[in-house]
């Protein structure tokens, strides 16, 4: 019976281990899109060229990557 409740606050460490890890990886895209929503504004208020790339699109899609990479460890991890 001992082993079992173990067993139990193992899981329920785990699921708030996924749950932290995908709540700080949100916070780390949310951040990106406000970097980008900022840039946009300093942008159109600075008059500048629509033509550029508000951010650079490759370094924006490593960052995205690089988030999604992470939780795919974590998902593993705790799988």
């Amino acid at each position: 019976m001992d082993t079992e409740k173990v067993l139990r606050d193992i899981e329920i460490a785990r699921l708030a281990f996924l749950g932290a890890s995908i709540a700080t990886l949100g916070d780390g895209i949310a951040a990106l899109a406000a970097g980008l929503a900022l840039d946009a504004l300093e942008q159109d208020f600075q008059g500048q060229n629509r033509s550029r790339n508000l951010l650079d699109g490759g370094s924006t899609q490593r960052q995205l990557d690089h988030f999604i990479n992470e939780l795919i460890k974590i998902r593993n991890t705790v799988g």
